[in-house]
Parts: structure tokens; C-alpha cells; sequence
């Protein structure tokens, strides 16, 4: 399988297949072809119909050959061989219950399904064969019809990054529904960033300074004149109406919140002594100003208390916080916003700042920037499908008229686009939501829909041009119907696994994927065996023709010379040609591989390889930056460079809730309060000097006030008052209609939280103290939503891998009846994935929803490549280890080879694309593809011949 969630079965088993005799077709005629497709019938029987011992004596010499149905080697005739010009994409899979020739006891047959369905689809190919316009046009109408659904596909794709992109049902979700539930806030009279539970509309300006710090007069007037600047923008409706900034900002009693606390305290007092700042907290006469996340790239002085004197500041944040309610308010700050993105470059400009840098970012930012990712990969698709048709071509060309497979691989390739406007009709008409990350979709069913047209042409190449159009496509859909049918339910069944993950994005991914390989496997057996169907006529036709004697007043001659281009000769009808690239793995790079050398030199580099791959397993960050959501190009990545460099000492501040009702004015409730609060600062994730808790001040103010805080009357009674010294904290405090506290919050600041590593431990550290607390505490942030991710990505990779190995395992039980052939397949699909999860670090990829999605076909390829040489392996009748490795490399080696190489074509565009979702695909398709190449053709073939006497022990 492969990844399809999980996903993509790619490789196949070799067509060779075991010498069966002829099934007779449904129709009267089946024993014998049509004179008008096939010519007289006075040449030989084909060597499917001569009597057995025919075979056997007309067989000496030949090439020997797998059979899937006995697991044995045979010499046979009519046996196929790999076809020149043609790939062979898959092999066919064994038929389970295969036996083998290594013990000498004959195989056991329990051939129950491959038996039924082989008949049954050599039912359907006679019936294709004998009506190929009725299927082919069935199969346009159904595109048609389904392709209507395109029209739902939306223009400018709108979608919800936390709903797609962090995990279904997360826990700091129903963290959120509680501090939605349980407190209110006032965007419009009292705001206060760190108690909003969801994030709010707003613009942010990060100003450098060109000098060592802009704590000097001349660079704060630059930096005041971009301030007044921005607050002076305002947007003009159809109507004519203006929206400025102080109508749609966020404000604090009447006021516009400052857009930076020590700016705004300069611009009210031009001669503040910049000498002196304190931070984080400065206190201003007597009211304090918090300073942390404001001020950027800080040098500290002397200390003074819990703060230390700011020397020099590198950066400064300017943040502009705008009203979020629901409703036409909102609108109207969104529609600000878009303006401030538009004018931001003429502010720059206009400005001509000289001792600053600025940078901008607005919360629509990463909204607007990932919409705009999914247009700059159209061109790739256009480019992917010319490399494909390319390839189809170039791979199916044969240097004969008659044989030569070009348009019928050409077709074959736009069969995969009419299986994909189906599928993606389908899904849309039934409104499952199309969001970017399924973009990547069709690159990878262009590379991996082919190969089943490429096992086709192959087993069609092997047929007799002596046979009728119907018998030739009957014979060809028996011998592949198991190898097409069994790759495509595993896909399909890995894709599918994919909808357990908790994330949205991923399941959408795969459900399109899933059913675009579903509508694949149809439209090959009819639309595209329609079309082959037609073109084996066309070689009847051309063959008929070519072989027809000339009289010396004809003038085709030369006609029949370009025909022929570029050899100007005749077919062989009996020709079996074998592809130079399988002479190669036979004669070249098996004996080398087999070698004590070579084996010694594998090793070595297997071990290097396991080693650097758990090294780098370690080194993986975890969880999807969000900045990696826009192209690289894009306005963003220059903010988050900048806030990575300077902003980075403090993270979000934390709520801190207490979720039941709890006497506060009882002493020990405190201490148990105070405890846990305590130990919650303690945290190497929590500057405990910035904590900030109602009841800490509450009871500093009742004792200055000479009350008795542990009466729960002047407790209650106290609180009015309180509040109006204090009127933020009206926020925090949940009183109910009987007069008691039901819930309250506080908050800390988080800090040293720069790594997707920091806040995974931030977060599992505070929720971890917060629990173990006697008082029922939660911790809550904004961001958690997103922090999330990091627990959750790691567990939804490990569950689905399991998943799919213990899948993909027992389907090596059943299909290949070798457990030591299970044995490989589950060492290969470990080794894989830690290489490719190991690797992923070495070259910059986090594991997240989008990596997740390839680890999983890391799956489905290491099954095809590990189950294929191994079983071709064991069942070898070759006497030596080296021997059978080198008989299984020539067999199956070539279309390893090529199966790998259509995939990488099929995604390699992706390799230039500017957005990260899209060069992740790229790089861990390729990692997949080159390590599972690796095993399938170099490391399995020389670990079983270490273990070649296991296996004969075994069987």
C-alpha cells in the first residue's frame, strides 16, 4: 500500500505468470479468431494452443520464468517475458497458497480468488472487445456527466486554516468553549489581548533599526511618524462612506489601545529619559507599562528589583488591535485591514524611512497568502502532464508500426485525467470540500494511474497477433486482473486509513486521492481496454496491409516504407523481445551486486544509512509552522524572519483558570491556590515576575483597607468596589446570580517557548501541573490551538503507520504465502519510514499533517518493492543465494526501476513550486521513492543471500 493516508502502491508484481490452459471465452467463436480481424488460419496453432508436450519440447532454451500460481520457475513458451518498448509497471501478485520448488514437496493451490477473478475479468475483456465504442462511449458520458460537479469547484479557494489544519476535537478547543462559556470580553471599552479566547483582527509593523538601538529621539520620531501614518488610513465605500481607523480599532476606555506601550508613552512625554527604561516593567508615573513581546533585540544593564535597566532595543512592535465582533463590525475591520496591506509598500515609500526597517503582517496574512498558493502550482500540473505523456510515449514506443504502443500509452495518460475529473466531480457534487492541500493530488495520481496502463500494454504486447480482438483482450484482463485488482484495493485501503488522522486537510486529501485511484481502476478495464481494443484492430488492419503483395502498377510502396519507419521491415507475429534494461540487471548489475565485495560494501552503507536515520529521527521538528503556509516570496516570511530574531524571549500569555465554584475567602483554599500558582511559575517555561491574578491584588487591597478577607461577607461585599479601582479584572471574575465566584482566571507569561519542541513541553508541562493541582485549574491560550498539533501529529503518524503495516502485513500473509517474505516486507516498511522520517530532518522538513500523509506511503511502496524480490526469491529454483538474487533482480529489477522513476516524474515539478506544502510532497516522494528502490534493488537481494539457507530450511 502506500500512502494514501496512508499511501500509494506503485510497484508491481512481475506479469509472468504460469502456463494455464486456454479458458474458452463466453462467445460460440472463442476457440477461433475472426477472419476478418485475424486473416487464414493456415499458419500454426500460438503456442497457448499446442498440446503440452509441444510446449515443454519447443520450450528448451527459453528463458526461465516466475509462476505466481505454483511459485515455481517455469520454461514455457507461452510464457510471458518482459516486452521491449513497453513498461512494466507491476508484476502480478502471487496467488495465494503458492507453493515452491525450494523443498522439493509440491506447492499448495488455493487459488479461490485469483481463479474466479481472472475468469470473470477475461468475461469483461471479451465483452469490451466485442463492443469498444459502447464502453469507451459509456465512459465519456459518465466524465461528462460527473465533470458537471467541476463547476462547484471554488474559484478562490476560502478556507478555515484551524478548522483544516489542527486537530479535530484538541483539547485546547474544548478549553476554549469554557472560557467562551464562562467569561466575557469588551473590544470596544475595556480590550485586552490576553483575554481574548479566539484571535482578533489586527495589523503588526516590526520597525529594526538600522543603528545598535533605536532608543534615541531621531529614530522614535521615525518610528511616531510611520504610527500617525497608519492610524491616519481609512477605507472608502461604494457609498462614499470612509472608515477610519479609530472607528473599527480596539479600544481601552474611549481610547485606540496603544499600538506599543513605550512608544505611546514617548509620544505624551517627547523628553522621557531613554537612559533609564526598565524592563519589562516600567513604571511611568506610578502606573505600570508592560514592556515583554513588545521590544525586541534587548541589551539588559544593572538590575533594579525584578527588572533589569534596558541598555539598547533593536526592534520594536507596533500592533494595532481592530474590534472583532461578530457582524458588520468585523467586516469593516477586515475591509481595513486589506487596505492596509495595499498601502503598506506606498507607506514605505512615502515615508522614506532612513534609519528603519519595517516589515508588516496583518491576521488576514496567512488567510490570503495560502489562498494564493494554490495558483502558483497550476502550472506545474500542465508541465507534470507533458512530462507524463512523454514518458507513457517514450517508454511505450516500439520501432515497428504495427506493435508500436505511443498513442495508446498517450491515451492511457488522459485516461488518468478523465478518472481524476470524475473523482474530483463526484466529490464535489457530494460536497466534500476541496481545500489546497488535495492540489497535490493529481501530480500523484499522474505518476502512480499510469502504471496499471502500463501492466495492460505490457500483457497486450505478449499476445499473438494471430488472435482475435476479443480473445486478445480477454487473455490480457485474466493475467492482469489479480495484479490491478489487489494494488488498487491496497491503495484505496491505504488512502482510506488516512480518515482516522484528526486532521481535516488530511482526510479530505485522501478521501479524493482514494477515490481517484477507485476511478482509475474502472476506467482502465473499460475506457482504456476500449481504446487498446481499437488500436489491436488498427494492428490487424496495418499488418493486413503491409503483408499485402505489390503489383508493379501500385504506388503505396512508399507509403509503406514510412509506415514501417524507422525499420523498414515486418513484424515477427511470434516475436517475444526481451527489454535490454533486464539483460542489464542480469548480466551487469546482479553478478556485481552478488559479489563479496559488493555485499561487503551494501553493508557498510546499509549500516551508515540505519545509523543516520535514527540520528536524524530525533532531529525532526515537530507540527506545521504556519508561515510555511505562504509561498516564499510572499510579504510574511520577512516578518517571521524578523520576529524570530528579536521577539522570540516571550510567548503567549497564559491563562489560568480555576473551573469551579470555590470559597476564595476561605484561607486554605488560597494556600492550595497559591501552591498550585506557584508551582505553575516555577515552570521553565513561565517568568514568574509577570504573573497576574485578581486575587493576589484583591487581597493586598482588602488588607491595606483594614477588612477581613476570610469573611465571606466582607469577601463578597468588598468586591464592587474593588473592581472600579480595578476594572479589568470585571473580566476575570464569574460571578453567578446566588453571589458566588464560579469561576476566575489569572495569567502568566510564558517564555523561551521559540521551538516547535519548547511549546510542545511549554504546553504538556503547564497542562501536566495544572492537573496534578488540588484545585481544578485549566490553562488556556489562542494559540493553543495551534500548539496542539505537535502532540497530535506525532500521534496520528504513529497510530496510521501501525495501521497500515499491520494492514499491509496481513495482506503479504495472505497473498504471499511465504512468512519469510512477511518477514521482509515488515523489515523493509520499518526501515523505510525510519529513513525517510530520519532524512526528513537532514533536510528541513517538519513532521506535520503534510509529511504525515507521505510517511504513510512510504507503506505502500516499501510493501511493493520488499514483497516483490522477496517472494521472487524465494521462489526461485535457481540453486545458489546468488543465483536467485540475480534471477529476481532480472525479472523484476526493470520494472522497479521504472515504477520508481514515473512516480518522481509524476511529482518532480513540484520540486520548483514556492510553496512548502508542495516541495514537502516533492522531497518525501522522493526520499520514498530512492530508499524504497534501494531495498527492493540493493539491500534485500544481498541480506537474502545471507539468509539463503533460512530459506531452505524453511521450505
Amino acid at each position: 500500500m502506500s500512502f494514501r493516508p496512508s499511501g500509494v502502491v506503485r510497484e508491481a508484481w512481475p506479469e509472468v505468470e504460469a502456463e494455464r490452459e486456454p479458458e474458452a471465452g463466453p462467445g460460440p467463436d472463442s476457440a477461433r479468431p475472426s477472419e476478418v480481424e485475424a486473416g487464414p488460419r493456415a499458419e500454426p496453432l500460438p503456442a497457448s494452443k499446442q498440446d503440452p508436450e509441444q510446449l515443454l519440447e519447443s520450450s528448451q532454451g527459453r528463458e526461465p520464468e516466475l509462476n505466481w500460481a505454483s511459485g515455481q520457475s517455469t520454461q514455457s513458451l507461452g510464457a510471458s517475458q518482459p516486452q521491449s518498448g513497453s513498461v512494466q509497471g507491476r508484476s502480478s501478485p502471487p496467488a495465494p497458497g503458492s507453493g515452491n520448488r525450494l523443498s522439493g514437496r509440491p506447492g499448495c493451490r488455493t487459488n479461490c480468488l485469483e481463479a474466479p477473478l481472472s475468469r470473470a475479468f477475461g468475461r469483461l475483456g471479451w465483452e469490451v472487445g466485442s463492443h469498444p465504442w459502447i464502453f469507451l462511449l459509456v465512459s465519456m458520458v459518465l466524465t461528462a456527466t460527473l465533470g458537471t460537479g467541476l463547476i462547484y469547484l471554488p474559484t478562490d479557494v476560502e478556507e478555515n486554516l484551524e478548522e483544516q489544519y489542527t486537530p479535530i476535537g484538541s483539547r485546547a478547543k474544548a478549553e476554549r468553549r469554557f472560557v467562551q462559556g464562562h467569561f466575557t470580553t469588551n473590544d470596544s471599552y475595556l480590550f485586552s489581548i490576553s483575554r481574548k479566547s479566539t484571535e482578533v483582527n489586527f495589523a503588526c509593523i516590526l520597525a529594526v533599526s538600522n543603528t545598535a538601538s533605536l532608543l534615541e529621539q531621531e529614530i522614535l520620531e521615525e518610528i511616531g511618524k510611520l504610527d500617525d501614518v497608519v492610524q491616519d488610513l481609512y477605507v472608502t465605500e461604494e457609498n462614499g462612506a470612509q472608515i477610519r481607523y479609530s472607528q473599527v480599532c480596539a479600544k481601552n476606555q474611549g481610547l485606540c489601545v496603544p499600538s506599543n506601550p513605550l512608544l505611546a508613552a514617548w509620544k505624551m512625554n517627547k523628553n522621557l529619559d531613554l537612559r533609564h527604561i526598565t524592563f519589562p516593567i516600567f513604571n511611568q508615573t506610578g502606573q505600570p507599562i508592560y514592556l515583554a513581546g513588545t521590544i525586541g533585540g534587548t541589551l539588559f544593564g544593572k538590575r533594579m528589583g525584578m527588572n533589569q535597566l534596558l541598555v539598547k532595543a533593536k526592534a520594536m512592535r507596533l500592533l494595532y488591535y481592530l474590534k472583532t465582533e461578530d457582524g458588520e463590525v468585523n467586516e469593516l475591520s477586515k475591509m481595513w485591514l486589506i487596505h492596509f496591506l495595499n498601502q503598506s509598500s506606498n507607506m514605505k515609500t512615502s515615508l522614506a524611512l532612513k534609519k528603519i526597517q519595517v516589515v508588516y503582517f496583518t491576521s488576514l496574512s496567512r488567510q490570503l497568502e495560502f489562498e494564493a498558493t494554490s495558483k502558483t502550482v497550476i502550472p506545474l500540473f500542465h508541465l507534470a502532464y507533458v512530462l507524463i505523456v512523454l514518458f507513457a510515449i517514450t517508454s511505450c514506443y516500439r520501432c515497428d508500426c504495427v506493435r508500436n504502443k505511443m498513442w495508446v500509452a498517450a491515451f492511457g495518460v488522459i485516461s488518468a485525467a478523465l478518472a481524476m475529473v470524475s473523482s474530483f466531480g463526484l466529490m464535489l457534487y457530494i460536497g466534500v470540500p476541496f481545500v489546497i492541500i488535495v492540489a497535490n493530488s493529481p501530480f500523484l495520481i499522474l505518476g502512480v494511474g499510469v502504471d496499471d496502463m502500463f501492466i495492460m500494454i505490457s500483457a497486450w504486447q505478449k499476445t499473438s497477433l494471430r488472435d482475435n480482438i476479443k480473445q486478445r483482450l480477454s487473455n490480457v484482463y485474466s493475467k492482469v486482473a489479480v495484479s490491478i485488482t489487489i494494488t488498487t484495493i491496497t491503495n484505496v485501503l491505504a488512502f482510506y486509513t488516512g480518515i482516522m488522522t484528526s486532521f481535516r486537510s488530511v482526510q479530505y486529501f485522501c478521501i479524493y486521492t482514494g477515490t481517484t485511484l477507485l476511478f482509475c481502476y474502472f476506467y482502465n478495464f473499460t475506457c482504456f481496454g476500449a481504446f487498446m481494443a481499437l488500436d489491436g484492430k488498427r494492428e490487424v488492419v496495418c499488418l493486413r496491409w503491409l503483408k499485402k503483395p505489390e503489383t508493379p502498377d501500385q504506388k503505396c510502396s512508399s507509403l509503406k516504407r514510412s509506415c514501417c519507419l524507422p525499420c523498414d521491415s515486418l513484424p515477427d507475429e511470434q516475436e517475444t523481445d526481451i527489454h535490454p534494461m533486464n539483460f542489464f540487471f542480469r548480466d551487469y548489475f546482479g553478478p556485481f551486486l552478488t559479489s563479496t565485495g559488493s555485499k561487503f560494501f551494501v553493508v557498510l552503507i546499509y549500516i551508515l544509512y540505519i545509523i543516520s536515520s535514527i540520528y536524524g529521527c530525533f532531529q525532526v521538528q515537530e507540527g506545521l509552522d504556519l508561515r510555511n503556509l505562504a509561498s516564499d516570496d510572499s510579504y510574511i516570511t520577512p516578518y517571521f524572519n524578523v520576529e524570530e530574531e528579536y521577539f522570540l524571549n516571550y510567548g503567549p500569555r497564559v491563562m489560568v483558570i480555576v473551573t469551579e465554584t470555590l470559597d476564595y475567602w476561605d484561607k486554605d483554599a488560597r494556600q492550595k491556590l497559591e501552591i498550585c500558582l506557584a508551582d505553575l511559575e516555577n515552570s521553565d517555561y513561565v517568568d514568574k515576575n509577570l504573573t497576574e491574578f485578581w486575587l493576589r491584588e484583591y487581597v493586598q487591597y482588602m488588607e491595606n483597607s483594614k477588612q477581613d478577607v476570610n469573611d465571606k461577607d466582607t469577601f463578597m461585599n468588598g468586591l464592587p468596589n474593588f473592581l472600579t479601582h480595578f476594572p479589568l479584572f470585571v473580566y476575570d471574575i464569574n460571578i453567578s446570580s446566588s453571589h458566588e465566584i464560579i469561576s476566575s482566571r489569572g495569567f502568566i507569561q510564558t517564555m523561551g517557548v521559540s521551538s516547535s519542541t519548547d511549546k510542545k513541553m511549554m504546553l504538556s508541562q503547564l497542562r501536566s501541573r495544572a492537573k496534578k493541582c488540588e484545585i481544578p485549574l485549566m490553562v488556556y491560550n489562542q494559540a493553543f490551538i495551534y500548539f496542539d498539533q505537535y502532540t497530535a501529529v506525532l500521534e496520528n503518524t504513529v497510530r496510521n503507520v501501525i495501521v497500515a503495516s499491520t494492514a499491509m502485513f496481513i495482506v503479504s500473509l495472505l497473498l504471499i504465502p511465504h512468512p519469510l517474505c512477511s518477514l521482509w516486507v515488515t523489515f523493509a516498511i520499518t526501515s523505510v519510514i525510519v529513513g525517510v522520517t530520519g532524512f526528513m530532518a537532514f533536510w528541513n522538513v517538519s513532521l506535520d499533517s503534510i509529511s504525515m500523509i507521505n510517511l504513510v506511503i512510504c507503506i505502500g511502496f516499501s510493501f511493493d518493492f520488499s514483497a516483490h524480490i522477496s517472494y521472487a526469491f524465494v521462489s526461485s529454483s535457481k540453486p545458489s543465494g546468488n543465483q536467485k538474487a540475480i534471477e529476481a533482480l532480472y525479472l523484476l529489477g526493470y520494472p522497479m526501476l521504472q515504477s520508481a522513476l514515473s512516480t518522481v516524474i509524476g511529482v518532480c515539478v513540484l520540486s520548483i513550486a514556492k510553496a512548502y506544502i508542495f516541495r514537502t510532497f516533492f522531497k518525501i516522494m522522493f526520499l520514498v521513492m530512492v530508499f524504497g528502490a534501494a531495498h527492493g534493488l540493493i539491500f534485500i537481494p544481498v541480506f537474502l543471500t545471507f539468509f539463503f539457507k533460512v530459506c531452505l530450511s524453511i521450505y
